[in-house]
Protein backbone atom coordinates (compact mmCIF):
# COMPACT_ATOMS: atom_id res chain seq x y z
CA UNK A 1 0.00 0.00 0.00
CA UNK A 2 1.10 3.12 -0.30
CA UNK A 3 2.27 5.35 2.29
CA UNK A 4 0.43 8.30 1.51
CA UNK A 5 -2.20 6.51 2.04
CA UNK A 6 -2.22 7.03 6.23
CA UNK A 7 -1.86 10.67 5.85
CA UNK A 8 -5.27 11.08 2.99
CA UNK A 9 -7.95 13.74 4.75
CA UNK A 10 -9.90 11.13 4.48
CA UNK A 11 -9.04 7.22 4.09
CA UNK A 12 -10.03 3.64 5.47
CA UNK A 13 -7.87 4.35 7.73
CA UNK A 14 -8.61 7.98 8.48
CA UNK A 15 -13.05 8.27 8.57
CA UNK A 16 -14.55 11.15 8.44
CA UNK A 17 -15.05 11.66 11.77
CA UNK A 18 -11.53 10.75 12.91
CA UNK A 19 -9.97 14.05 14.70
CA UNK A 20 -6.23 13.23 14.65
CA UNK A 21 -5.45 15.80 17.21
CA UNK A 22 -7.81 14.67 20.12
CA UNK A 23 -6.89 10.89 19.00
CA UNK A 24 -3.07 11.85 19.33
CA UNK A 25 -3.79 13.58 22.60
CA UNK A 26 -6.11 10.91 23.75
CA UNK A 27 -3.41 8.29 23.51
CA UNK A 28 -0.47 10.63 24.71
CA UNK A 29 -2.75 11.46 27.85
CA UNK A 30 -3.23 7.14 28.30
CA UNK A 31 0.47 6.78 28.07
CA UNK A 32 1.07 9.43 30.90
CA UNK A 33 -1.36 7.66 33.19
CA UNK A 34 0.07 4.05 32.34
CA UNK A 35 3.22 5.56 33.10
CA UNK A 36 1.93 6.86 36.63
CA UNK A 37 1.12 2.84 37.40
CA UNK A 38 3.73 1.20 35.20
CA UNK A 39 6.92 2.38 36.49
CA UNK A 40 5.85 4.96 38.57
CA UNK A 41 3.75 3.30 41.47
CA UNK A 42 5.82 0.23 40.96
CA UNK A 43 9.50 2.48 41.96
CA UNK A 44 7.55 4.59 44.73
CA UNK A 45 6.19 1.27 46.14
CA UNK A 46 9.39 -0.56 45.91
CA UNK A 47 11.07 2.19 47.45
CA UNK A 48 9.21 3.98 49.96
CA UNK A 49 8.88 0.38 52.19
CA UNK A 50 11.03 -1.62 54.37
CA UNK A 51 13.64 -3.20 52.35
CA UNK A 52 12.65 -6.85 53.34
CA UNK A 53 8.93 -5.40 51.46
CA UNK A 54 10.50 -4.08 48.00
CA UNK A 55 10.05 -6.73 46.07
CA UNK A 56 6.58 -7.72 46.84
CA UNK A 57 5.47 -4.27 46.95
CA UNK A 58 6.36 -3.82 43.47
CA UNK A 59 4.93 -7.31 42.84
CA UNK A 60 1.32 -6.56 43.72
CA UNK A 61 1.43 -3.33 41.70
CA UNK A 62 2.67 -5.29 38.29
CA UNK A 63 0.34 -7.69 39.01
CA UNK A 64 -2.42 -5.62 39.48
CA UNK A 65 -1.58 -3.40 36.03
CA UNK A 66 -1.49 -6.71 33.82
CA UNK A 67 -4.57 -8.60 35.36
CA UNK A 68 -6.99 -5.27 35.36
CA UNK A 69 -6.11 -4.75 31.21
CA UNK A 70 -7.26 -8.42 30.66
CA UNK A 71 -10.31 -8.18 32.96
CA UNK A 72 -11.15 -5.11 31.24
CA UNK A 73 -11.19 -5.64 28.01
CA UNK A 74 -12.54 -9.07 28.84
CA UNK A 75 -15.31 -7.99 30.42
CA UNK A 76 -14.71 -4.50 32.72
CA UNK A 77 -14.71 -1.74 30.36
CA UNK A 78 -18.72 -2.54 29.25
CA UNK A 79 -19.57 -2.95 32.69
CA UNK A 80 -18.25 0.76 33.37
CA UNK A 81 -19.26 2.27 30.05
CA UNK A 82 -21.35 0.33 28.16
CA UNK A 83 -25.54 -0.49 28.02
CA UNK A 84 -27.47 -0.41 31.29
CA UNK A 85 -27.68 -3.06 32.92
CA UNK A 86 -29.08 -1.79 36.29
CA UNK A 87 -28.90 2.51 37.21
CA UNK A 88 -25.26 1.74 38.67
CA UNK A 89 -23.99 -0.92 36.62
CA UNK A 90 -23.63 -1.88 32.85
CA UNK A 91 -24.02 -4.86 31.07
CA UNK A 92 -20.14 -6.72 30.99
CA UNK A 93 -19.37 -8.02 27.26
CA UNK A 94 -16.00 -8.03 25.74
CA UNK A 95 -14.31 -5.40 24.42
CA UNK A 96 -12.10 -6.60 21.77
CA UNK A 97 -13.45 -7.08 18.30
CA UNK A 98 -12.20 -4.90 15.57
CA UNK A 99 -15.82 -3.72 14.28
CA UNK A 100 -16.38 -2.69 17.66
CA UNK A 101 -13.15 -0.82 18.85
CA UNK A 102 -12.57 0.94 15.79
CA UNK A 103 -15.72 2.33 15.17
CA UNK A 104 -16.32 5.96 16.48
CA UNK A 105 -15.84 6.55 20.79
CA UNK A 106 -19.28 6.10 22.46
CA UNK A 107 -20.79 6.57 26.03
CA UNK A 108 -24.14 5.04 24.79
CA UNK A 109 -25.91 5.86 28.04
CA UNK A 110 -24.59 9.12 28.66
CA UNK A 111 -27.35 10.43 26.61
CA UNK A 112 -29.09 13.66 27.82
CA UNK A 113 -31.24 16.54 26.86
CA UNK A 114 -30.36 19.66 25.92
CA UNK A 115 -31.98 23.09 27.23
CA UNK A 116 -33.36 23.33 23.40
CA UNK A 117 -34.94 19.56 23.74
CA UNK A 118 -32.00 18.19 21.36
CA UNK A 119 -30.25 14.93 22.50
CA UNK A 120 -26.67 14.41 23.13
CA UNK A 121 -24.52 11.59 23.40
CA UNK A 122 -20.59 11.41 25.03
CA UNK A 123 -19.05 10.51 20.90
CA UNK A 124 -15.34 11.04 20.92
CA UNK A 125 -13.67 12.16 17.67
CA UNK A 126 -11.31 9.03 17.80
CA UNK A 127 -12.18 5.31 18.08
CA UNK A 128 -13.72 3.03 20.76
CA UNK A 129 -9.78 1.42 21.38
CA UNK A 130 -8.17 4.57 22.20
CA UNK A 131 -11.07 5.16 24.96
CA UNK A 132 -11.21 1.63 26.22
CA UNK A 133 -7.38 2.04 26.85
CA UNK A 134 -7.24 5.26 28.47
CA UNK A 135 -10.00 3.90 30.66
CA UNK A 136 -8.21 1.14 31.60
CA UNK A 137 -4.85 2.94 32.99
CA UNK A 138 -7.52 4.61 35.97
CA UNK A 139 -8.82 0.64 36.54
CA UNK A 140 -5.65 0.37 37.15
CA UNK A 141 -4.15 3.03 38.83
CA UNK A 142 -6.78 2.65 41.14
CA UNK A 143 -6.15 -0.94 42.54
CA UNK A 144 -2.86 -0.24 42.29
CA UNK A 145 -3.45 2.49 45.32
CA UNK A 146 -5.79 0.70 46.91
CA UNK A 147 -2.74 -1.98 47.47
CA UNK A 148 -1.28 0.89 49.59
CA UNK A 149 -3.40 -0.16 52.39
CA UNK A 150 -2.32 -3.39 53.03
CA UNK A 151 1.92 -3.74 51.41
CA UNK A 152 4.57 -5.86 54.01
CA UNK A 153 1.99 -8.52 54.91
CA UNK A 154 -1.55 -9.21 52.39
CA UNK A 155 -1.12 -13.06 50.89
CA UNK A 156 -0.04 -12.85 47.53
CA UNK A 157 -2.29 -15.37 46.44
CA UNK A 158 -5.51 -13.89 48.20
CA UNK A 159 -4.34 -10.63 45.95
CA UNK A 160 -4.10 -12.48 42.92
CA UNK A 161 -7.50 -13.36 43.66
CA UNK A 162 -8.35 -9.60 45.07
CA UNK A 163 -8.11 -7.74 41.91
CA UNK A 164 -10.18 -9.28 39.17
CA UNK A 165 -13.18 -9.79 41.79
CA UNK A 166 -12.85 -6.05 42.76
CA UNK A 167 -12.48 -4.52 39.42
CA UNK A 168 -15.68 -6.32 38.66
CA UNK A 169 -18.04 -5.87 41.60
CA UNK A 170 -16.48 -2.46 42.87
CA UNK A 171 -14.51 -0.74 40.45
CA UNK A 172 -17.28 -0.82 37.40
CA UNK A 173 -20.09 0.18 39.79
CA UNK A 174 -19.00 3.94 40.48
CA UNK A 175 -17.49 4.36 36.83
CA UNK A 176 -20.82 3.72 35.53
CA UNK A 177 -22.68 5.12 38.28
CA UNK A 178 -20.56 8.49 37.64
CA UNK A 179 -18.87 8.57 34.12
CA UNK A 180 -20.61 6.06 32.46
CA UNK A 181 -24.28 7.23 32.08
CA UNK A 182 -25.92 5.84 35.53
CA UNK A 183 -28.02 7.61 37.78
CA UNK A 184 -25.57 9.68 39.71
CA UNK A 185 -24.20 10.80 36.18
CA UNK A 186 -27.63 11.55 34.71
CA UNK A 187 -28.35 13.48 38.80
CA UNK A 188 -25.65 15.83 37.88
CA UNK A 189 -23.00 14.95 40.33
CA UNK A 190 -19.61 15.97 39.29
CA UNK A 191 -16.25 13.67 39.02
CA UNK A 192 -13.92 15.30 36.56
CA UNK A 193 -11.48 12.95 36.76
CA UNK A 194 -11.52 10.60 39.66
CA UNK A 195 -11.87 11.91 42.83
CA UNK A 196 -14.95 9.70 43.91
CA UNK A 197 -14.30 6.75 41.10
CA UNK A 198 -10.41 6.31 41.53
CA UNK A 199 -9.55 8.25 44.95
CA UNK A 200 -12.51 7.88 47.59
CA UNK A 201 -13.04 4.39 46.42
CA UNK A 202 -9.22 3.08 46.92
CA UNK A 203 -8.81 5.18 49.95
CA UNK A 204 -12.14 3.19 51.57
CA UNK A 205 -11.86 0.13 49.84
CA UNK A 206 -7.78 0.21 51.16
CA UNK A 207 -9.21 1.04 54.67
CA UNK A 208 -11.57 -2.01 54.45
CA UNK A 209 -9.14 -4.12 53.11
CA UNK A 210 -6.54 -3.32 55.73
CA UNK A 211 -9.12 -4.09 58.63
CA UNK A 212 -9.91 -7.46 57.03
CA UNK A 213 -6.17 -8.92 56.47
CA UNK A 214 -5.05 -7.36 59.79
CA UNK A 215 -1.86 -5.37 60.51
CA UNK A 216 1.41 -6.21 59.69
CA UNK A 217 4.32 -7.59 62.26
CA UNK A 218 4.36 -4.97 65.28
CA UNK A 219 8.18 -4.90 64.60
CA UNK A 220 7.37 -3.28 61.10
CA UNK A 221 4.85 -1.13 62.22
CA UNK A 222 7.20 0.23 64.62
CA UNK A 223 9.60 0.75 62.27
CA UNK A 224 9.03 0.62 58.65
CA UNK A 225 11.68 3.28 57.02
CA UNK A 226 11.94 3.52 53.47
CA UNK A 227 14.86 1.66 51.65
CA UNK A 228 16.12 4.13 49.10
CA UNK A 229 14.32 8.25 49.31
CA UNK A 230 16.00 9.26 46.33
CA UNK A 231 14.15 6.20 44.35
CA UNK A 232 10.95 7.05 45.64
CA UNK A 233 11.15 10.69 44.31
CA UNK A 234 11.72 9.11 41.41
CA UNK A 235 8.56 7.32 41.50
CA UNK A 236 6.69 10.62 42.75
CA UNK A 237 7.99 12.49 39.83
CA UNK A 238 6.65 9.81 37.50
CA UNK A 239 3.35 10.21 39.33
CA UNK A 240 3.06 13.85 39.45
CA UNK A 241 3.40 14.38 35.69
CA UNK A 242 1.56 11.90 34.58
CA UNK A 243 -1.33 13.91 36.39
CA UNK A 244 -1.15 15.74 33.45
CA UNK A 245 -2.69 13.09 31.10
CA UNK A 246 -4.74 12.13 34.09
CA UNK A 247 -6.81 15.07 34.36
CA UNK A 248 -5.58 16.87 31.13
CA UNK A 249 -7.22 13.79 29.27
CA UNK A 250 -10.67 13.47 30.63
CA UNK A 251 -12.56 16.26 28.10
CA UNK A 252 -11.54 13.53 26.09
CA UNK A 253 -10.48 16.19 23.61
CA UNK A 254 -7.54 18.40 22.92
CA UNK A 255 -9.63 21.62 24.31
CA UNK A 256 -9.15 24.20 26.04
CA UNK A 257 -10.88 23.17 28.82
CA UNK A 258 -8.42 20.06 29.27
CA UNK A 259 -5.22 23.19 29.27
CA UNK A 260 -6.92 24.55 32.28
CA UNK A 261 -6.91 21.49 33.66
CA UNK A 262 -3.55 20.51 33.41
CA UNK A 263 -2.65 23.81 34.71
CA UNK A 264 -4.84 24.03 37.57
CA UNK A 265 -3.44 20.47 38.46
CA UNK A 266 0.30 21.07 38.86
CA UNK A 267 -0.66 24.47 41.25
CA UNK A 268 -2.54 22.36 43.21
CA UNK A 269 0.12 19.79 44.14
CA UNK A 270 2.67 22.64 44.00
CA UNK A 271 0.77 24.39 46.83
CA UNK A 272 -0.56 21.31 49.08
CA UNK A 273 3.54 20.17 48.57
CA UNK A 274 4.47 23.64 49.86
CA UNK A 275 1.61 23.86 52.72
CA UNK A 276 2.12 20.12 54.05
CA UNK A 277 6.06 20.66 54.22
CA UNK A 278 5.58 23.66 56.27
CA UNK A 279 3.70 22.06 58.64
CA UNK A 280 6.37 19.59 58.68
CA UNK A 281 8.53 22.32 59.72
CA UNK A 282 6.09 23.87 62.06
CA UNK A 283 5.17 20.62 64.21
CA UNK A 284 8.17 18.69 63.68
CA UNK A 285 11.39 20.90 63.61
CA UNK A 286 12.31 20.12 60.16
CA UNK A 287 11.03 19.09 56.76
CA UNK A 288 10.05 15.93 55.71
CA UNK A 289 10.94 14.05 52.04
CA UNK A 290 8.20 11.73 52.74
CA UNK A 291 5.85 14.54 53.63
CA UNK A 292 6.76 16.17 50.95
CA UNK A 293 5.38 13.48 48.74
CA UNK A 294 2.29 12.72 50.27
CA UNK A 295 1.69 16.51 50.67
CA UNK A 296 2.06 16.65 46.60
CA UNK A 297 -0.03 13.34 46.46
CA UNK A 298 -3.22 14.93 48.47
CA UNK A 299 -3.15 18.25 46.21
CA UNK A 300 -2.85 16.02 42.94
CA UNK A 301 -6.25 14.03 44.46
CA UNK A 302 -8.03 16.64 45.89
CA UNK A 303 -8.15 18.85 42.66
CA UNK A 304 -8.86 16.12 40.28
CA UNK A 305 -12.40 15.87 40.83
CA UNK A 306 -13.16 19.65 39.63
CA UNK A 307 -9.42 20.22 37.77
CA UNK A 308 -11.43 21.45 34.68
CA UNK A 309 -14.09 23.17 35.59
CA UNK A 310 -12.26 26.08 38.49
CA UNK A 311 -11.27 29.21 37.70
CA UNK A 312 -7.08 29.00 38.34
CA UNK A 313 -7.45 31.22 41.52
CA UNK A 314 -9.17 27.81 43.03
CA UNK A 315 -6.04 25.23 42.83
CA UNK A 316 -4.78 27.76 45.66
CA UNK A 317 -7.25 27.57 47.61
CA UNK A 318 -7.77 23.91 47.23
CA UNK A 319 -4.01 23.17 47.17
CA UNK A 320 -3.84 25.26 50.92
CA UNK A 321 -6.94 22.92 52.43
CA UNK A 322 -5.42 19.66 50.95
CA UNK A 323 -2.02 20.20 52.40
CA UNK A 324 -3.50 20.57 55.71
CA UNK A 325 -6.63 19.01 56.16
CA UNK A 326 -5.27 15.44 55.53
CA UNK A 327 -1.96 16.42 57.63
CA UNK A 328 -4.25 16.91 60.23
CA UNK A 329 -6.12 13.98 59.67
CA UNK A 330 -3.04 11.98 59.38
CA UNK A 331 -0.52 13.18 61.94
CA UNK A 332 -3.20 14.28 64.71
CA UNK A 333 -6.69 12.41 64.51
CA UNK A 334 -5.13 8.81 63.26
CA UNK A 335 -3.26 8.78 66.26
CA UNK A 336 -6.09 10.09 68.33
CA UNK A 337 -9.05 7.64 66.90
CA UNK A 338 -9.33 4.15 67.88
CA UNK A 339 -10.62 2.52 65.01
CA UNK A 340 -7.70 4.41 63.05
CA UNK A 341 -4.98 3.00 65.46
CA UNK A 342 -6.34 -0.53 65.21
CA UNK A 343 -6.40 -0.62 61.45
CA UNK A 344 -2.94 -0.64 59.55
CA UNK A 345 -3.35 1.20 56.92
CA UNK A 346 0.26 1.13 55.42
CA UNK A 347 1.28 4.26 53.33
CA UNK A 348 -1.96 6.24 54.64
CA UNK A 349 -4.21 5.94 51.43
CA UNK A 350 -7.38 6.73 53.62
CA UNK A 351 -5.59 10.02 54.60
CA UNK A 352 -3.65 10.70 51.08
CA UNK A 353 -6.73 9.42 49.07
CA UNK A 354 -9.94 8.84 50.76
CA UNK A 355 -9.76 12.20 52.67
CA UNK A 356 -8.50 14.61 49.92
CA UNK A 357 -10.87 12.83 46.91
CA UNK A 358 -13.78 13.67 49.44
CA UNK A 359 -12.15 16.94 50.27
CA UNK A 360 -11.85 17.81 46.19
CA UNK A 361 -15.40 16.46 45.44
CA UNK A 362 -17.03 19.05 48.16
CA UNK A 363 -14.99 21.82 47.34
CA UNK A 364 -15.94 21.36 43.27
CA UNK A 365 -19.26 21.43 44.51
CA UNK A 366 -18.33 25.09 45.93
CA UNK A 367 -16.43 26.26 43.38
CA UNK A 368 -17.17 24.90 39.80
CA UNK A 369 -17.23 28.12 37.54
CA UNK A 370 -20.62 27.80 35.67
CA UNK A 371 -18.92 29.15 32.20
CA UNK A 372 -16.02 26.58 32.73
CA UNK A 373 -18.93 24.00 33.63
CA UNK A 374 -20.39 24.90 30.06
CA UNK A 375 -17.43 23.74 28.52
CA UNK A 376 -17.54 20.02 29.01
CA UNK A 377 -21.01 19.32 31.31
CA UNK A 378 -23.63 18.09 29.85
CA UNK A 379 -26.30 20.25 32.00
CA UNK A 380 -26.11 23.89 33.60
CA UNK A 381 -23.95 23.52 36.64
CA UNK A 382 -22.09 25.84 39.05
CA UNK A 383 -20.94 25.55 42.36
CA UNK A 384 -22.60 26.84 45.66
CA UNK A 385 -20.69 30.24 45.56
CA UNK A 386 -21.67 31.20 42.46
CA UNK A 387 -25.46 31.51 43.64
CA UNK A 388 -28.77 29.71 41.73
CA UNK A 389 -28.81 26.06 41.94
CA UNK A 390 -25.44 25.98 43.40
CA UNK A 391 -26.24 25.13 46.86
CA UNK A 392 -27.99 21.78 45.84
CA UNK A 393 -24.90 21.06 44.12
CA UNK A 394 -22.92 20.64 46.90
CA UNK A 395 -25.15 18.22 48.09
CA UNK A 396 -25.55 16.38 45.38
CA UNK A 397 -21.59 16.41 45.87
CA UNK A 398 -22.17 14.84 49.69
CA UNK A 399 -24.58 12.50 48.48
CA UNK A 400 -22.55 10.45 45.86
CA UNK A 401 -19.51 10.45 47.53
CA UNK A 402 -21.63 8.53 50.68
CA UNK A 403 -22.90 6.50 47.75
CA UNK A 404 -19.36 5.36 46.51
CA UNK A 405 -17.95 5.50 50.28
CA UNK A 406 -21.08 2.68 51.35
CA UNK A 407 -20.31 0.53 48.35
CA UNK A 408 -16.79 0.00 48.60
CA UNK A 409 -17.53 -0.86 52.79
CA UNK A 410 -20.02 -3.78 51.43
CA UNK A 411 -18.50 -4.89 48.30
CA UNK A 412 -14.83 -4.93 49.82
CA UNK A 413 -15.78 -6.77 52.78
CA UNK A 414 -17.88 -9.26 51.03
CA UNK A 415 -15.24 -10.16 48.00
CA UNK A 416 -12.78 -10.36 51.18
CA UNK A 417 -14.95 -12.51 53.13
CA UNK A 418 -15.53 -15.30 49.80
CA UNK A 419 -11.42 -15.10 49.05
CA UNK A 420 -10.99 -15.93 52.55
CA UNK A 421 -12.80 -18.86 52.23
CA UNK A 422 -10.56 -20.20 50.68
CA UNK A 423 -7.51 -18.77 50.81
CA UNK A 424 -5.79 -16.78 53.93
CA UNK A 425 -5.66 -13.03 53.32
CA UNK A 426 -2.40 -12.40 55.92
CA UNK A 427 0.74 -14.21 55.27
CA UNK A 428 1.64 -17.15 57.64
CA UNK A 429 4.06 -15.37 60.51
CA UNK A 430 7.50 -16.94 58.82
CA UNK A 431 6.78 -15.09 55.69
CA UNK A 432 6.12 -12.32 57.70
CA UNK A 433 9.28 -12.01 59.72
CA UNK A 434 11.18 -12.78 56.84
CA UNK A 435 9.56 -11.01 54.09
CA UNK A 436 10.86 -11.07 49.94
CA UNK A 437 13.08 -14.04 50.21
CA UNK A 438 10.32 -15.82 51.78
CA UNK A 439 7.49 -14.94 49.56
CA UNK A 440 9.53 -14.45 46.30
CA UNK A 441 12.53 -15.88 46.99
CA UNK A 442 13.93 -12.76 45.70
CA UNK A 443 15.24 -9.83 47.28
CA UNK A 444 15.85 -5.69 45.99
CA UNK A 445 19.69 -5.75 46.69
CA UNK A 446 21.60 -8.68 45.59
CA UNK A 447 24.74 -6.92 47.17
CA UNK A 448 23.34 -6.14 50.53
CA UNK A 449 21.81 -7.65 53.04
CA UNK A 450 19.83 -7.22 56.62
CA UNK A 451 19.66 -10.28 58.67
CA UNK A 452 18.10 -13.19 58.52
CA UNK A 453 17.57 -14.98 55.53
CA UNK A 454 15.20 -17.96 54.23
CA UNK A 455 15.91 -21.03 55.75
CA UNK A 456 13.90 -23.91 54.23
CA UNK A 457 14.84 -26.08 57.28
CA UNK A 458 13.57 -23.62 59.74
CA UNK A 459 10.59 -21.86 57.79
CA UNK A 460 9.33 -24.15 55.57
CA UNK A 461 9.55 -25.64 51.95
CA UNK A 462 9.78 -23.41 48.75
CA UNK A 463 9.89 -24.95 45.52
CA UNK A 464 11.40 -23.19 42.42
CA UNK A 465 9.22 -23.08 38.89
CA UNK A 466 10.95 -26.06 38.13
CA UNK A 467 9.90 -28.14 40.85
CA UNK A 468 13.41 -28.50 43.09
CA UNK A 469 13.15 -27.41 46.27
CA UNK A 470 15.44 -24.34 47.00
CA UNK A 471 15.53 -21.02 49.17
CA UNK A 472 15.95 -19.24 45.77
CA UNK A 473 14.49 -17.51 43.07
CA UNK A 474 14.43 -19.90 39.83
CA UNK A 475 16.23 -16.95 38.55
CA UNK A 476 18.75 -16.03 41.33
CA UNK A 477 22.38 -18.66 40.65
CA UNK A 478 23.99 -18.41 44.03
CA UNK A 479 23.65 -16.92 47.50
CA UNK A 480 23.33 -13.49 45.88
CA UNK A 481 24.27 -13.85 42.43
CA UNK A 482 22.48 -12.22 39.17
CA UNK A 483 23.28 -15.23 37.13
CA UNK A 484 20.20 -16.05 34.95
CA UNK A 485 19.13 -19.82 34.61
CA UNK A 486 18.36 -20.11 30.75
Amino acid sequence: MDASTAYRQVSPAVPSWLNKGDNAWQMTASTLVALQSMPGLVILYASIVKKKWAVNSAFMALYAFAAVLICWVLLGYRMAFGDELLPFWGKGAPALGQKYLLTRARVPESTHTLEDGTRETVEPWYPMASLVYFQFTFAAITLILLAGSVLGRMNIKAWMAFVPLWLIFSYTVGAFSLWGGGFLYHWGVIDYSGGYVIHLSSGIAGLTAAYWVGPRLKSDRERFPPNNVLLMLAGAGLLWMGWSGFNGGAPYAANIDASIAVLNTNVCAATSLLVWTSLDVVYFGKPSVIGAVQGMMTGLVCITPGAGLVQSWAPIVMGILSGSIPWVSMMILHKKSALLQKVDDTLGVFHTHAVAGLLGGLLTGLLAEPELCDLILPVNTRGAFYGGSGGVQFLKQLVAALFVIGWNVVSTTIILLFIRLFIPLRMPEEQLAIGDDAVHGEEAYALWGDGEKYDPTKHGRNTSLYGEETAQSPYVNGARGVTINL
